[in-house]
């Protein structure tokens, strides 16, 4: 059983009656906070996301520092192709990560290493030193890219506007797509378990790259293969929530049916289109705009309430922002946000429907 079973998150994910909103922040573990940057300038960003006692060191500082009610294990979803065996570099100010042996065709993804959650382990050990240190205090949340995502990445070599790269693979050569998802899938089940054995309490799959391709692409090489990890490991962990988030997607009507508990809504997104289009049972997180928090805390507290307000009292939702947080937030903006979360009253909520968060 899942021993965060009766923490705030977990009932909220459930559906179940909350005294208010939880609320934490997708990247809250990173570089807005000093105490961050200070462990970062003594490693890279690799060496920091398999160091154990680092990550779980970085993971737990927005607990203590801004309150958030969940910690989100620190690490990259780019972890994944780096043990298939692709060379990752990141280095700082040069344009985020990048693969310089990009896949190509289908002989070098049937090169890929299969069976990897072995080379992760200092994932499960960063999850393992992060419970000790959370001793019960707020649950911890794992996490993965999702096979589109994931591919995107290791066709096009390195982030992109368009990703012209991995769209002509796709359309010239749908087989070896699949075939490359198809691969990516299984792997991270394994992976996303793995994370639950070592103690993850939710988990999240992000597909940041999901408004890459037209509706009917996306259906076939985005949803299906989201769906089959989704799937995958709740039939393995049910007690687990597992949250799907499809960046930029311009309907739900599908989403029902994809085995996620519950979904992340983007910042671009209406929220109140979302509450309708996904059915009442499955519970909502997001979706501020993460450059609100660059504004005045008035402002932070004004958009703030507006989105909560758009949430009916008896729907699960949990507070976040609709992408990661920036790297230039002041703290005491973080904070603002937080606290205005949990200041929010579900006694006298009403829902409005006319501000855009």
């Amino acid at each position: 059983m899942n021993d965060q079973r009766d923490s705030l998150l977990l009932r909220a994910l459930r559906g179940e009656p909350v005294e208010r909103r939880p609320v934490w922040m997708m990247r809250q573990a990173g570089r807005y906070l000093p105490e961050y940057r200070a462990i970062r300038s003594s490693t890279t960003f690799l060496g920091l996301c398999k160091s154990p006692d680092l990550a779980a060191e970085v993971t737990v500082q927005p607990v203590d520092i801004v309150g958030v009610d969940a910690a989100i294990i620190f690490s990259d979803i780019l972890v994944v192709p780096e043990a298939m065996g692709m060379e990752l570099i990141v280095e700082e100010g040069k344009g985020g990560p990048r693969f310089p042996q990009p896949l190509r065709n289908a002989g070098s993804i049937d090169g890929l290493k299969r069976g990897i959650t072995s080379d992760l382990r200092y994932v499960f050990d960063a999850i393992a030193e992060t419970k000790r240190r959370l001793d019960g205090r707020v649950p911890l949340i794992g996490f993965a890219g999702s096979p589109l995502t994931l591919a995107a990445y290791m066709i096009e070599g390195q982030g992109s506007k368009q990703f012209d790269t991995f769209k002509s693979f796709l359309f010239a050569q749908p087989a070896a797509m699949h075939s490359l998802l198809d691969a990516l899938a299984q792997e991270l089940i394994a992976y996303l378990l793995g994370q639950v054995a070592a103690g993850a309490n939710m988990l999240q799959l992000f597909d940041t790259w999901a408004s890459l391709l037209p509706e009917a692409e996306y259906a076939e090489f985005g949803l299906r293969h989201a769906s089959t990890v989704l799937r995958g490991v709740r039939e393995k962990a049910p007690d687990v929530p597992v949250l799907y988030f499809p960046k930029g997607v311009r309907s739900y009507d599908r989403f029902a049916s994809t085995g996620a508990s519950g979904f992340g809504i983007d910042w671009q997104t209406d929220l109140s289109r979302a509450l309708r289009e996904i059915p009442q049972s499955f519970p909502l997180q997001g979706n501020l705009d993460p450059t609100i928090l660059l504004s005045t805390p008035e402002t932070i507290r004004e958009r703030t309430n507006a989105m909560l307000a758009k949430v009916p009292a008896d729907r699960g939702y949990v507070a976040n922002l609709g992408h990661g947080i920036l790297p230039n937030t002041p703290v005491e903006n973080a904070r603002t946000f937080i606290d205005t979360v949990k200041e929010y009253s579900l006694t006298n909520h009403s829902v409005e429907t006319s501000i855009n968060a």
